[in-house]
């Protein structure tokens, strides 16, 4: 794989998720330093073949594929306030990912190595030439970094591309309005002109940008009101989620709707706080639509 100018002093490395290198005071910094056996090893390579030495490592959010190279590539860590403890604690990236503990080798990117963050960021913040942008709903501290010069937006997980919606079905999220907001904030973006790079997808900008923030938002909407219709028919998050993948086209794995099960617990969370829904016992814990 190689490395992609994008801008001024500005690098995209590709992978999932892929890595944005800023250039900043003539050192490197890199943002979601990502996963894989050599990823570490790929992008110390390319920094020596542009004469840079690695100066620190930002982080969108806490989850695993984001950041486990990062203690390999020997350069302080930073992440935002509410990121903090998830980035660091193995059983809170697993907390956050799974629900709870999650079993040994089941999640593709679990690992048991703490990662030590030195420093932490507020949004609006701007550290090392970037701006910390609010972008959270997939996870609590969410962060895009805006590069005003360079009028592009790393904008990590706060959209997904197509392939990647298709592939699971249901967004991996904590907070469907609060995701559905960020991609809102997209839009302006968007509308200024900038580029957006997701950390799992192609950088896009202008009328494609559009469509697939669009498709974000409609696949964040089409999941609610599917959720109203099938429990019609009462039934358990796990029907519900195994219903859902079904109704999406996505051939189902165990790891798949166990992880699908996040956020269609926070978009059951959003339905009955509105009333739209409530639970019962029937030989176990079933949710139905209120009143019927």
């Amino acid at each position: 794989m190689a490395l992609r100018k994008i801008g001024e002093g500005l690098y995209l490395y590709p992978g999932s998720p892929s890595t944005m290198i800023k250039v900043y005071d003539g050192k490197a910094v890199i943002v979601d330093p990502g996963q894989g056996s050599g990823r570490h090893k790929d992008l110390k390579r390319e920094m020596r073949k542009l004469s840079l030495e690695i100066h620190a490592q930002l982080t969108t959010h806490g989850h695993a594929d984001h950041v486990k190279v990062a203690p390999k590539i020997e350069a302080p860590l930073f992440a935002h306030r509410f990121e903090f403890s998830i980035v660091e604690s193995p059983l809170n990236r697993e907390i956050l990912t799974f629900g709870s503990k999650a079993p040994r080798g089941f999640l593709v990117s679990q690992f048991e190595g703490e990662v030590k963050v030195h420093g932490i960021f507020e949004w609006n913040d701007v550290i090392f030439g970037l701006k910390a942008i609010k972008l959270n709903g997939h996870s609590p501290g969410m962060t895009g970094f805006l590069d005003e010069e360079n009028a592009v937006i790393y904008a990590g997980d706060s959209f997904f591309g197509e392939r990647v919606l298709q592939a699971v079905g249901i967004p991996y999220l904590v907070e469907p309005e609060l995701f559905k907001d960020s991609i809102k904030q997209l839009q302006y973006y968007v509308d200024e002109g900038l580029l957006l790079i997701p950390s799992h997808g192609k950088a896009v900008k202008g009328e494609e940008a559009r469509k697939l923030l669009d498709f974000n938002i409609k696949r964040i909407e089409e999941t609610e009101r599917r959720i109203l219709e099938l429990l019609k028919k009462p039934m358990s998050l796990d029907e519900l989620a195994y219903r859902l993948s079904k109704y999406f086209n996505v051939s189902p794995t165990p790891q798949m709707l166990a992880l699908n099960l996040v956020p269609l617990r926070a978009f059951m969370a959003k339905l009955y706080n509105e009333g739209k829904v409530e639970a019962f016992l029937d030989n176990g814990l079933k949710w139905k639509i209120r009143g019927d």
